[in-house]
């Protein structure tokens, strides 16, 4: 508390109640997670008034029960003091009291959840414990069988019984049609796995799975499409090193560059991950595949740099974290890909694709350009099957210009 309040009168009287044993270890969450003078202040003096609040009406922290934090809220936006963001400002603390087992029940009204929303759990839930499925295909899974649901009874009651098998088929080409070949894929696995689902709850009677059109995608139809080497270090260059965000977009830029790793790979390094000591790193790959791989000098700095001068102080072992507060780990790719393609367009880089996967492509492409085997590039790509590094023998053009034929009445 002496982090944020100096007068000592001050400190006392946040301190009274039957919130006050708690609302220093509160303090000392809001310091470590980042969050500044104000802000916090703001989240203290909140829990304070909620203290003095509880013991005006001889109430212990036990008490503090939906109805009463309704209670509270509704006093403290009368006539004028309450703000929007006083249930939110509070929910923290009260987390903190439920860890302790004080409280049981979140003091927040619940959102109605809507029969969608319940078959959707339990369709998680299902791939979670039935299928252990990884958290990434699960969150995917569950966001296209929504879509299709949402398509198919919009916010009407959902009887899966009334679906038919041209229903199915013409929610796919409709949703598959403004996805890439990939995404297409995913979909159209997810709408089988949620077919299977239901059939297995019962839901439906027939194997509507077997009616989910295939998508046509060939591994070795497209050009793998990766930024070029002045590309790389346009990108590398627009990071401003000499502020926070700047050196920890630079140190992922980096290692998306030097090493390929995937995006999923980068979220998840953990500070125990860096062997300084051994110069190499640990990565956790696709299907829980651990493997390690060297540490470039120009990385390891980059990276040191970033944890000496720009990662907020926290107790999260994330290398990567938030640079506002709450200072928690990156949510997700989609976070990470979210810094990529803001780097690509500070640095004017205009291509169809932003994310980062592309500078994967870029090094696999460069290697192939210095005469690296299609062999050396899986292993350092980490692949498992070799037929997925050979899509960039496409772009080996030096090897390639031999086999090709010469066209019919040119020169000889």
């Amino acid at each position: 508390m002496e982090h944020f309040f100096k007068d000592p009168n001050t400190l006392r009287q946040k301190r009274q109640g039957p919130l006050g044993p708690y609302i220093d270890e509160f303090a000392e969450q809001l310091s470590e997670q980042g969050y500044s003078q104000q802000y916090a202040c703001r989240k203290l003096q909140l829990v304070a008034e909620l203290s003095h609040w509880l013991w005006q009406r001889d109430l212990g922290v036990t008490d503090l029960t939906v109805t009463k934090w309704k209670h509270f809220l509704r006093y403290r936006a009368w006539p004028q003091s309450g703000r929007n963001g006083d249930a939110a400002g509070l929910k923290a603390f009260f987390e903190l009291l439920r860890r302790k087992g004080l409280v049981t029940a979140p003091p927040v009204e619940h959102i109605k959840k809507t029969a969608i929303d319940k078959l959707l759990d339990n369709f998680s839930l299902y791939l979670r414990q039935e299928r252990v499925l990884a958290s990434g295909t699960i969150a995917n899974y569950a966001f296209f069988a929504k879509k299709f649901l949402a398509q198919r009874f919009r916010t009407g009651p959902v009887n899966l019984a009334d679906l038919r098998a041209a229903e199915v088929m013409g929610s796919v080409q409709h949703l598959a049609s403004s996805l890439n070949g990939k995404r297409a894929n995913v979909l159209t696995s997810a709408l089988r796995s949620f077919l299977r689902y239901a059939r297995y709850q019962d839901f439906i009677q027939s194997d509507l799975a077997a009616c989910v059109p295939c998508v046509a995608s060939w591994s070795i139809a497209s050009i793998p499409k990766g930024l070029s080497n002045g590309e790389v270090n346009r990108a590398l260059a627009s990071c401003d090193r000499k502020s926070v965000i700047g050196r920890r977009d630079y140190a992922i830029l980096l290692l998306l560059a030097r090493l390929g790793l995937r995006a999923g790979e980068v979220v998840s390094l953990m500070l125990e991950d860096i062997d300084w000591e051994a110069g190499h790193l640990t990565v956790r790959g696709k299907g829980n595949r651990i493997v390690q791989l060297p540490l470039p000098a120009d990385v390891g700095k980059a990276v040191a740099s970033y944890l000496k001068d720009g990662r907020p102080r926290s107790t999260h072992r994330s290398v990567f974290l938030r640079t506002r507060a709450p200072a928690v780990r990156l949510t997700n790719s989609n976070s990470l890909g979210l810094i990529v393609k803001k780097a690509l367009t500070h640095a004017g880089i205009n291509v169809r694709r932003k994310g980062a996967h592309q500078f994967r492509h870029a090094l696999a492409t460069e290697m192939l350009g210095h005469g690296a085997s299609l062999a050396e590039i899986g292993e350092i790509l980490r692949h498992c099957n070799p037929q997925t590094t050979a899509i960039y023998a496409k772009v080996d053009l030096a090897s390639l210009r031999p086999l090709a034929l010469p066209w019919p009445g040119g020169i000889q």
